[in-house]
């Protein structure tokens, strides 16, 4: 089972997300995957990345924080980030983890991510047998016509491609009409990494790592930035 929570920040006061950056940093269990400005752009990383936990302010342009989370058929634990407690109540029937009024102090800031933390352990922990035997398996995706086999130990790395995904494996290539964060869901995450926005890799298949890529299959595949460390990490270990 992961041990880390993916996280989103959303944010539109620069001053307010960068403290709140600096605070994820200082978790060790917290993974920041992203930062945006507005529900618009955070709702095309939830459709391409895995996330656990966003951070999501309420007052912001075009569409407020709660009017988004109710317009997500499968949203991730939230923590509402505010500077007005007016709507707490609304957040707490929304069944968000916690609500943190602005400025809120570090020791505020833990209490709410452990409570993160105690939910996604709970709740996955109950899917660990079943993780564990898809380690082990293999899926199908639909590719033109046809449904092809992919064995999970066969598969190399996974490239976006607009509104699809190709799968690069031992033997051949397929593609799929299919988004990335479906095709992370399919993979057992103790295996596979996003290495950035277009790349999913498995790491046993990573053969060297020279600067930003990670060299597979004679392919050069590009670190992200904000990824760097725990794909190194996680690859190196």
């Amino acid at each position: 089972m992961r041990k880390n929570l993916k996280v989103l920040i959303v944010e539109d006061e620069h001053l307010a997300a960068e403290g709140l950056k600096s605070y994820v940093a200082e978790i060790e269990f917290l993974d920041l995957v992203a930062y945006c400005e507005n529900a618009l752009e955070a709702n095309k990383i939830l459709s391409e990345q895995l996330i656990d936990l966003i951070f999501l302010d309420i007052q912001m342009p075009k569409i407020t924080g709660i009017e988004f989370l109710k317009s997500l058929s499968k949203p991730p634990m939230v923590i509402f980030t505010t500077a007005y407690p007016n709507y707490a109540l609304q957040g707490y029937e929304l069944d968000v983890i916690d609500y943190l009024v602005k400025p809120y102090p570090f020791d505020r800031f833990l209490k709410a991510v452990n409570k993160a933390k105690d939910r996604f352990v709970l709740e996955n922990s109950s899917n660990q047998e079943t993780v564990q035997d898809r380690e082990l398996d293999y899926f199908f995706v639909k590719s033109e016509q046809r449904l092809e086999k992919v064995v999970i130990n066969e598969l190399c790395y996974v490239e976006a491609m607009e509104n699809y995904v190709i799968i690069h494996t031992d033997s051949q290539k397929i593609i799929s009409l299919m988004t990335m964060k479906s095709m992370e869901e399919k993979l057992p995450p103790n295996h596979f990494i996003r290495s950035h926005k277009s790349y999913i890799v498995n790491i046993s298949k990573v053969e060297s790592i020279e600067g930003n890529c990670l060299n597979v299959k004679s392919k050069q595949l590009p670190i992200s930035r904000q990824n760097k460390h725990e794909v190194l990490n996680r690859i190196i270990r």
